[in-house]
């Protein structure tokens, strides 16, 4: 089928390329010229603006916005509201907050536009394995770019689904992430407190070890087997985590819901802890210790 790109970063370049591959027609356009430049030279229409890309393709329209979530998602929606005509469909496949997303999909239901969000999961990897895809909105809008979500999927029957309404893909994205989090802290700390045992392990055999008939095994400990190969030490990374904003959407979600979710919250702490050079709250339990129990402190 005929879809429009808006945004050619790393994973909208990389869909760009798979759905060309897969006989559909691209339109693209970004900001950046050089990355339109090489999406046209893999077979993509080049276009300028938003307003070319529209009127590059056939009515009704299908236009997926993959640009980063908040302020850049608004922009470029907003902009494009008054491009598109009545019947067509505008995707999000990036990771917008669900309750931005239900209040854009109300917004544009108005003016009979259908939203579809799609929380997708797959990074860099995605052009060579396929993406998951969490699909909510009008189930006939969801129906019409059917041909594209089997396309990017792994499989046509698999990797993605129409998951409910409006909003429910982003939700089910965030809730995914939050997992991700949990997931990723705890074989942080596993590996870590192998690393300071004086077994003198390494700790890149155990994770390859761990890759075949382990209960623990996942694509995450395969990347990060990938990642200990030939430097156990990780001495080129620096311990700087940051977040993108779905765990911490997520930790809030627990709350308003009373869902205990204490793994993911610590998570999600631990990335903070990550980012500070000098933990003021060390200082003042360094201190506290000093002076109730006299215990030595370390100074600076």
């Amino acid at each position: 089928m005929e879809l429009g790109m808006v945004g050619l970063g790393k994973m909208g370049a990389n869909m760009t390329s798979r759905l060309i591959e897969a006989g559909h027609r691209l339109v693209v356009t970004d900001r950046s010229n050089d990355a339109v430049a090489r999406a046209a030279d893999k077979g993509a229409v080049a276009s300028s603006s938003l307003a070319e890309l529209v009127k590059g393709l056939e009515r009704p329209r299908a236009v997926w916005v993959m640009v980063p979530s908040g302020a850049p998602t608004e922009g470029v929606v907003k902009e494009l509201v008054e491009l598109v005509d009545e019947g067509d469909i505008l995707v999000d496949g990036g990771n917008s907050n669900y309750k931005d997303t239900q209040r854009r999909a109300a917004g544009l239901e108005e003016r009979r536009i259908f939203y579809v969000d799609v929380g997708t999961s797959g990074g860099v990897w995605g052009l060579s394995e396929g993406y998951s895809m969490m699909v909510g909105g009008d189930a006939q809008a969801v129906e019409r770019i059917r041909p594209v979500l089997e396309s990017l999927a792994p499989g046509p029957e698999r990797g993605w689904g129409h998951v409910g309404a409006s909003g429910s893909g982003h939700f089910v994205k965030m809730i995914h992430n939050g997992i991700e989090y949990g997931m990723m802290q705890a074989y942080a700390e596993g590996f870590e407190i192998m690393k300071k045992k004086d077994f003198g392990l390494d700790v890149h055999q155990v994770a390859e070890i761990w890759k075949h008939g382990s209960v623990v095994r996942s694509w995450l400990l395969d990347l990060t087997a990938r990642a200990l190969e030939g430097d156990q030490d990780l001495a080129d990374i620096k311990g700087w985590v940051a977040d993108s904003g779905e765990g911490r959407w997520t930790v809030a979600e627990a709350i308003d819901l009373d869902v205990p979710a204490p793994v993911i919250t610590a998570s999600l702490m631990m990335r903070f802890v990550s980012r500070q050079e000098d933990s003021f709250a060390a200082k003042v339990l360094a201190a506290m210790r000093n002076q109730f129990g006299g215990h030595a402190v370390k100074r600076g």
